[in-house]
This record gives structure tokens, sequence and C-alpha cells, in this order.
């Protein structure tokens, strides 16, 4: 029997199959080990004893949030929100519980029998029983708060009478410790478990060479510690989820974009005949209106300054006008008619478009369109707006030049994302209908927190459960993204907003210049300065293009030439510099300098330095640290562009066809639900699709099922 037949059914004419099974082996383990006179043998009756009663105390409300969670479906056949997320964890747990029951009880009577380790496994179901069943209670209050819709029916959302404060308070008194020791990713499936499980230990073991607590052998055998001891991996877990602050979540997601991992897609995925990153010069752009008109584009300049936009470029095949498609021999096909525009997710604080290449030249190869993907810049060094004026500049930028550098007619525009980016795209959405330019023709978002502020809804209540994506980091995610006190720090080129020229950085990078009439120059090291358009097609296909002004290519002749000095010095800096074969570091992107002193050699690992200045040194310091109600104590901007779901309808219902995509057991399940309701009332054509099973950010894990 199917979780989803145990909900076609009311819970008062049947008990669900896996229950009765857990009472049943309970009650006969019970039995067994009430002669156990021993410490193991006592607690095990005693875990057994605390299964059966917390399952009884979670009989009644579990038939409570059953009876009220179709009332938030999106309809009949998609069924699905936070209260059944609960729903499903419960049975999940009960289902776990029993087969650690059974294990049990079906070798109890072995002679390599290992007591003391069924009975923390036993001990561990107790106290995952319990707090679901704490959960459960919450998920009542949270009912008791819900607002109501236009058409009257009521919200996930709960009514602005209710502060995220009260929920915070009552969260506290959940025990998050048992879904990250033994149960650890209980809830998902099985090809993911000793992933999630795996990169667990990982993250408790960064930690302990990100936070300098203790001696180096003491950190050295922590970290062994949580591969062999899951309470002490839960421990840990649980301390940097409420302690650590935003740089830790960086530098941990961050680990996905080193070498070795990076490789990894071009091994196993199909390969690319074009994987090209492009910078966009900061650089007056226009588009036409759909009145006829013309609008000048406005500059990303907010926090950080006006600096080049990475993108990457990745295509299945050579087109023609595609950046790396000429001079290589072999056959070009014709122009694409659609163009795909992709923002990758991260939390708005880390991760680029390499460390989502997992499933990017996937879509290339299957699709046969070229996609584009943005680079923004990140928070809290560039919190909001700064990456929605990037990615809609890039994807003004990308209607300009499509045909001449992309390899498509852009007949058909697409905006793809997940998470953080899929908010941007729609962001970006509604800045084309508020501006009356050319909005994409189609929208598929994955996973996206679309109500960017702390609102309690029961899916958010997951992140205390979520292995990837625990209820701190989410939260100080946010504050780094959207808090609207963070500081405003101007870039070199804010002193003066009326100059449109882009101030030099102190350490004149190379990749800060972009005078169109320095194009020849870019594409010529030796110092050829003619400028044939051909020879930007003719770079290999794993080449940057580094900050080259792009806007005039095949288009309009060479501007007025600059005083010959210029031109030295950027020839110079060139020179001395190399194109690099992949994407820049992040904090190239951002415009900081991560250069190793020329004073010794910095030796790393997967470059995380080994060794570091007594200034860098970092201590998680758990005693004086803030508890969530009072860390998690902000305001953010109810701003329509931060959260698309707080947009006017009128500007809601301009939105192209919407497909989203999100699972049954995500933080931002009730977003997208709501906004998929939001979208139906105002007659959007929107399709929403919940899977079971995975977690969010799957699409990062799709090259799991190849080791597992």
């Amino acid at each position: 029997m199917s979780l989803d037949d145990d909900f076609e059914r009311p819970f008062e004419e049947f008990e669900p199959l896996q229950w009765g099974a857990l009472r049943e082996i309970c009650h006969a383990s019970k039995d067994y080990f009430s002669t156990h006179q021993d410490e193991n043998g006592s607690r095990i009756r005693a875990g057994l004893l605390a299964i059966l009663d917390h399952l009884e105390q979670m009989q009644p409300l579990y038939k409570e949030i059953l009876r009220i969670a179709p009332l938030f479906d999106f309809d009949e056949q998609t069924r699905g929100n936070g209260y059944r997320s609960f729903l499903i964890l419960v049975d999940k747990c009960v289902m776990y519980s029993g087969l650690a029951c059974r294990q049990m009880y079906c070798q109890k009577d072995s002679f390599l029998f290992r007591k003391g380790h069924y009975m923390r496994e036993i001990e561990a179901c107790s106290q995952l029983l319990a707090s679901l069943c704490t959960c459960l209670q919450h998920l009542k209050t949270l009912y008791s708060w819900s607002d109501r819709m236009s058409d009257g029916k009521l919200s996930l959302f709960s009514s602005n009478e209710h502060s995220p404060q009260e929920l915070l308070n009552k969260a506290e008194n959940i025990n998050q410790y048992c879904f990250y020791g033994r149960c650890l990713g209980f809830q998902f499936c099985n090809s993911l478990k000793n992933t999630l499980k795996t990169v667990s230990a990982c993250m408790a073991s960064f930690s302990e060479a990100y936070y300098a607590n203790g001696t180096l052998f003491g950190r050295c055998a922590n970290s062994i510690k949580y591969i062999l001891d899951p309470e002490a991996r839960a421990r840990r877990i649980v301390n940097i989820s409420q302690h650590a602050d935003v740089s830790f979540c960086q530098a941990f997601w961050f680990l996905n974009e080193n070498e070795i991992v990076c490789s990894l897609p071009s091994i196993v995925t199909p390969s690319l005949s074009i994987n090209q990153i492009i910078s966009i010069p900061p650089e007056e752009l226009t588009l036409n209106t759909l009145d006829g008109g013309k609008i000048s584009i406005p500059i990303p300049n907010s926090h950080i300054g006006r600096k080049p936009i990475h993108v990457r470029l990745l295509s299945a095949v050579r087109r023609v006008g595609m950046v790396g498609s000429a001079g290589v021999g072999g056959e070009l096909l014709g122009l694409s008619d659609s163009l795909i525009i992709h923002s990758h997710g991260g939390g708005f604080v880390a991760q680029t478009s390499r460390s989502h290449e997992t499933y990017l030249r996937t879509w290339a190869v299957k699709l046969g369109v070229p996609i584009l993907s943005v680079d923004y810049s990140l928070a809290p060094e560039a919190p909001f707006p700064r990456a929605l004026e990037e990615v809609l500049y890039a994807y003004a930028w990308s209607l300009n030049h499509a045909t001449t550098l992309l390899g498509s007619t852009a007949q058909k525009v697409l905006l793809i994302g997940d998470s953080a980016g899929a908010n941007l795209n729609l962001g970006v959405t509604l800045k084309c209908l508020q501006m009356n330019i050319r909005k994409p023709d189609g929208i598929f978002m994955a996973y996206t927190p679309i109500l960017v502020e702390f609102v309690p809804s029961p899916s958010r209540l997951l992140c205390l459960t979520d292995p990837l994506l625990p209820f701190g980091f989410m939260m100080r995610c946010l504050k780094a993204y959207a808090a609207s006190d963070n500081k405003t720090t101007l870039g070199p080129t804010d002193k003066d907003h009326g100059s449109d020229e882009v101030a030099e950085s102190e350490t004149e990078s190379f990749a800060e210049v972009s005078e169109s009439d320095l194009i020849a120059l870019a594409l010529s090291p030796n110092g050829d300065e003619t400028n044939d358009a051909h020879k930007l097609a003719s770079l290999p296909s794993d080449s940057t293009l580094n900050s080259v002004s792009l806007a005039d290519v095949d288009d309009h002749p060479k501007q007025e030439a600059k005083s010959q000095e210029y031109i030295r010095k950027f020839l110079e800096m060139y020179r001395n510099s190399s194109i690099r074969t992949s994407a820049p570091v992040l904090s190239n992107y951002n415009g900081t300098d991560d250069s190793t002193p020329n004073n010794g050699k910095a030796w790393s690992l997967f470059r995380w330095p080994l060794s570091r200045d007594k200034r860098e040194i970092r201590e998680l310091d758990i005693e004086k640290g803030k508890s969530p109600s009072e860390e998690f104590v902000f305001t953010v901007p109810r701003d329509p562009f931060l959260s698309p779901y707080l947009a006017p309808d009128d500007l809601l219902a301009r939105l192209p066809p919407i497909k989203i995509l999100t699972m049954e057991l995500d933080p931002c399940l009730d977003d997208c639900v709501m906004f998929a309701r939001k979208l139906r009332l105002l007659g959007n054509p929107v399709t929403l699709d919940i899977l079971p099973g995975l977690p969010h950010g799957f699409l990062n894990l799709t090259l799991v099922r190849r080791f597992y």
C-alpha cells in the first residue's frame, strides 16, 4: 500500500498498516527484552515503550492534520503542501522505526547480535517520533493562524497578526538532533541516503577546518569521529546551523567549485562543443519597447559599483554566429530558434554556473538549444537588488547579441532557474513588464522561494529536518541578501554617479577594461589591431572573453580611438594575463583579489589553505551565541521584485506561461503551491509538479545515481 492510498481514506475507518506493524513488533520485542536486566536491555525496553507512547499521542494529531491537509492542495491531481509533507514525514518515520525494530527482533538470537547498537537505534527512533509529534502540534497552531486568499480559500501563509517571533519561540523546543544523527535522510529516496550522510559528515568535518576551536590534533580527531559517531555528527551540525555565520555557508557550498568536483561533469556527462565564459562590460545598453520606443537598461551599480557580468554559454553543437564556432573546422548548424537563459541557485550567497554544469550539460545536449547561464554577484557583499540588476542586464544584452554571439534568433526565449536563481528570473520578468520591453516566452522554476521574508508556513518548518538546507543556513542567507538594514557599500565608481566611464580598481585588473574600440586588441595578444569580427568567433570554445565590449560586434564600426597611452596600458595588462579555461573563482567576480602573497607559497587542499594567518582564525562561539529568536529578528522590505508573490495582480496576470517544479519535502514547497494557486486565480497558464523523495537542490545531485 502506498502512502497516497492511506491519504485516500478517512483515518477514523482504519489505522495505516505501517502503524499497526510497528505496534506489533514493538510489543513482541518488549516482551522478549523484559527478562534482560542489563543496561542495554533495559534501555531497549524503555525505548520501545516510548515509541508506543508517542504513537498514542500522535494519533489524534495525525488525524487532525490529515483532515485539513487537502484544503491547501493545488488541485485534486496535484496534492501537496506543508501539512501533507509532515504527514509523509510521520509515515516515513513509522516505516523506518518498524524496519529498525524488525531487524533487531530478527537478529536477537544471533551470536553476532550487537545489543548496544540496536539500543541506540531504538532510542533514536523514539526521539524522532517525539520531535515529529511536537511538529504536528505546531502545525495545528499554524492552521489557526491561516489567512484567506481572495477566493476565500485558506492560505498556507500565516496572517499578519502573527509575527515570525512566535513561530521561532515555538520551534526552539523541537529536538533537531534526531534528524541529523542515526536517522539522517530517512525521509528521502534510498539512492540519496548514503550521499546525504556523506555530505553531512563532510559539513561537520569541514567546520573543524573552518573554525579553529581546540588544537589541530583535536580537530582532526573530531573529523574522524563525525564519520563514525552519528550522535557527534548531529550535535556538530545543529551547533553550526545555530551559530555559524553566513561565510561558513558560502565556504562549504563552494566546495563543489573545486577542480576535482568540477571536472566530473566533463567526464560522466555528455561533452559540449561550446563551453564559453563571456564577460559583459557595464556600458550603455538599449532595447526597443513594445510601443516602438527605446529604453536604456540600467547599468548594475548598487553596493559594489559597476563591474563586468560573467555569463557562461553552453551548447552541444556549433552554430553560425556563436562564440567559438568559427575557424575550428567541422560543419556549422544554423541559428537556433530558441535561447535558454539560466540563473543558478545557492541561497543568493554561493555557487556559480560552474557548479550547475552537472545538469546544464545534459539539458544542452537533450534540448539542442544554447544555454546562457548568468554568474551574478553574491550577498552579503552584493545584497538585493544587485543580483536582480545584473540578471536583467544580462537578459537585455542577450536579446541584442543573440544572433551575433549566441547562435540563436531568440524567437523563443525561456528563463530557467532553481531556488534563488528562479526568484531572480521572476523579478526580471516583472521588470520587463514594468519597463514595457520584451518579456520571456516562458519560465521554468525549480524549488523557488517566492515570498522572501520570514512568514510562517508549514513547509518552512521542514528546514528543521533538512540535511542540505538547515534552518540556520536558510535564515542567514535570507538575512544576508534581503535584510533592509544591510549597509550599502559603494564601489569606486559610485563616487561620481554622473560619470559613464568605469573607474579603474586598485588592482587595475584587465577585466575592468570595456571600451568598444579595444575588441581587436583584446583578441590579439600580439598587438594586431585589426578589427575582423570573425576573430571573435574563432576563440577556443573553452576560453574566456574577458570584458571586451561586445555591444557593437558585427553591427557598428569601431568607435573613436582612445589615447595611445591607454592602449599601451591595456596591451601590457592583457599580455600579462592568461585567458582562463574555466570560470574565475567567485571572489574575482565580486571584484576581490584572492591572489597569494609573494612572500611564500600557500599550501592548500581543494583550494582550502592548510595554514592561515592568525588574523584569519575563526572560532565557533557556541556558549555566547544568540538563540534563533534573538538572532533572526530583522526587517525584510516588502518589495515585489524581491518577493514576486507580492506583485500587483495586474502585473502577475501578464506573466508568460510558467512551469513550477518542487518536492513534497522541500522548505519552499508552500511558496510554489501558493504562487501556482495565485496565478491560476488570475487566469495564467501554470503547471505545478511535486516530486517525492528528493531534497532541496536535488538537481546538483544528478551525478549521484552514477556512483550509487
